[in-house]
């Protein structure tokens, strides 16, 4: 899983008491994008919205929440190379931070997961040298079982976090993707899911920093 903090060397009790009350281990991990700030929600249908409308997608959601605008990149039916190819479009744009969720397409096109991640690595690499901030977005692992029942996360997107070292959202859609009530389809969210997934992601951004 993603980690990120300092970790401090400290001398003596009466030193390590005197710096746990400045709060100093308390400090956000991220610098917080002021209200405005462009981020680009980059991903396949569960982040364009499929199931429900533009309106109603997690990124729209996001940006009521956030303040910040908020561009929906995503694509239907996109997989991994899909959005590779689209990546230099992106950076084009020049965003304060990429929500990245990508991947729930290869699954059921039966692509390699080795071909996948390193369609991801790629599109993150290629985001990162140009100093753009990523956030992943695990996907569930969608097999013929988890159809109908509980959906869990596909364990490659944990191990490219910790690769890259980079931050991973997790459970976000695999929670969503377990509530019948909150699907439009056995794959996709209704409003109701996607603006529940938003509301998860925003409290994980604030928590990380990016969020006053």
């Amino acid at each position: 899983m993603y980690m990120r903090g300092k970790f401090l060397s400290l001398v003596g009790i009466g030193f390590a008491a005197a710096i746990g009350m400045t709060g100093c281990d308390s400090e956000p991990m991220q610098t917080a994008l002021p209200a405005g700030s462009t981020v680009i929600a980059l991903g396949d249908s569960l982040t364009y919205g499929y199931g429900a409308n533009t309106e109603t997608a997690y990124p729209t959601v996001l940006a009521e929440l956030s303040k910040w605008r908020v561009i929906n990149a995503g694509v239907n039916g996109d997989t991994s190379a899909d959005v590779l190819t689209r990546v230099n479009e992106i950076t084009e744009q020049n965003p304060d931070l990429v929500l990245l969720g990508v991947g729930g397409n290869d699954v059921l096109q039966r692509i390699a997961p080795d071909t996948t991640r390193a369609n991801i690595i790629a599109t993150i690499d290629t985001l990162q040298s140009k100093n753009i901030d990523v956030v992943l977005i695990a996907e569930p692992h969608i097999s013929t079982s988890a159809l109908f029942g509980k959906a869990s996360d596909n364990p490659l997107y944990e191990e490219i976090s910790e690769a890259e070292g980079i931050p991973l959202y997790s459970d976000g859609w695999s929670i969503v993707l377990s509530d019948d009530a909150l699907k439009s389809d056995r794959i996709h969210a209704n409003a109701a899911g996607y603006r529940q997934f938003a509301e998860g992601l925003h409290g994980y951004l604030k928590d990380e920093g990016w969020i006053h």
